[in-house]
Formats: C-alpha cells, sequence, structure tokens
C-alpha cells in the first residue's frame, strides 16, 4: 500500500476519533511529498491553518518558504505537519493532554512517511523527540531519533518577532541537503556507535 493511500487513511482515521480535543475545529493533517526526506513539524495550527486547512500558510509559513527556496529546498518536496493538528482557542499554546492525545497519529505519520531528517520547528515540536532539550541551546544541533536524523530550529513564528532568528533558521536550512546525501553514511556509523559531529 503506497504512502500516500496510508496517509489519507491515517486522516480519516483522525476525523472520524471524537475522543481527540479541540474537534470543533479544522483537523490540519499535514501535506507535501508523502515519501520525503524531510519532514518539518511545528507546533499547532493558527488562524490561518484552521481556515485553509493546511499547514504553514500564514506569515510563518511563507517565511518558512522563502528560506527553503533561499537554501535551495523546496516546500514540494517535504512533508509538513504539527504536532497538534487542530487549532488551539485564540492561539494558546498546546495542553500537555492535547499533545499526548495526538502523539499517536503523529508517531504513524513519521512511521508512513519514514523520512530521512525530521526538522521540529519551536520547543513544543523539539520536545516530543528531546524531553529535555532547550530550543535556545539546542537548535541548529544534530541528533538522532530513533534512526531518524533530528535537527530541531526556531519556529518562523518566532523569528517574525526576533529577526536576529532567522539567521539561525537558514543556517539549519542550508544542512538538509548534505544530511539527506550523507544519511546512509551516518546511519552506517550510528550503528557502528560513532557520533555525529556536534556531539565530539
Amino acid at each position: 500500500m503506497s504512502e500516500k493511500k496510508n496517509l489519507k487513511e491515517l486522516e480519516e482515521k483522525m476525523l472520524a476519533d471524537k475522543s481527540l480535543p479541540l474537534n470543533e475545529g479544522t483537523l490540519v493533517f499535514g501535506e507535501g511529498n508523502p515519501k520525503a526526506d524531510v519532514l518539518f513539524i511545528g507546533e499547532a495550527p493558527g488562524f490561518y491553518e484552521d481556515r485553509e486547512g493546511r499547514p504553514f500558510v500564514g506569515r510563518a509559513g511563507k517565511l518558512l518558504d522563502k528560506l527553503l527556496e533561499e537554501t535551495g529546498s523546496k516546500r514540494e518536496d517535504c512533508y509538513i505537519t504539527n504536532v497538534v493538528k487542530r487549532r488551539p482557542p485564540k492561539n494558546r499554546d498546546p495542553l500537555p493532554e492535547e499533545i499526548k492525545a495526538y502523539k499517536p497519529y503523529l508517531e504513524k505519520q513519521i512511521e508512513i512517511i519514514s523520512p530521512k531528517v525530521i526538522v521540529p520547528l519551536g520547543r513544543y515540536a523539539m520536545n516530543h523527540f528531546l524531553d529535555d532539550g532547550k530550543i535556545s541551546q539546542d537548535q541548529g544541533k544534530i541528533f538522532w531519533w530513533r534512526n531518524i536524523l533530528l535537527i530541531p530550529l526556531y519556529h518562523p513564528a518566532a523569528a517574525l518577532r526576533r529577526a536576529s532568528l532567522i539567521e539561525d533558521i537558514k543556517n539549519g536550512l542550508t544542512k538538509l541537503p548534505k544530511l539527506i546525501s550523507g544519511y546512509e553514511d551516518l546511519l552506517k556509523k550510528r550503528l557502528e556507535k560513532k557520533k555525529l559531529p556536534n556531539e565530539e
């Protein structure tokens, strides 16, 4: 069964799951290449995402698109989703119980897409993978999560408030082509218990 079909079935399952919190909002499941090497994961949909049913279509999304283009990547080659798939009221932070409720679906999404690299955008997305991580310390660094490379970056929304963060995000995105092309070698080294460059 194809990744595209599996993702569609997962989306339909989520739509039917009335136990999920924030059920009154639009389900923003995710979009992009179902066989993407790179998976971007944000926090939760905002106003424009809720309205259009698509992730990262507001100002933060437009900034992400621009930075991807500037660093030689294309949005359509990646897959983009969020930890929580519906908009919290008034754009508040997602609650721990909301993150927990959506977690099995995010895990399944990751399993289906099977990316080489995951880019968590912001602390809520990062903490799904790194419990004790701090975005200010860990952004731009490379980690392993299972057998997937992980490079947390600041959320583009934070960069809209603090322009100095744009360069940090951009620097992280420039690492993606090398991580993708070198993935097999890095995985081989991981299995041989060798460290990533920023761990040495």
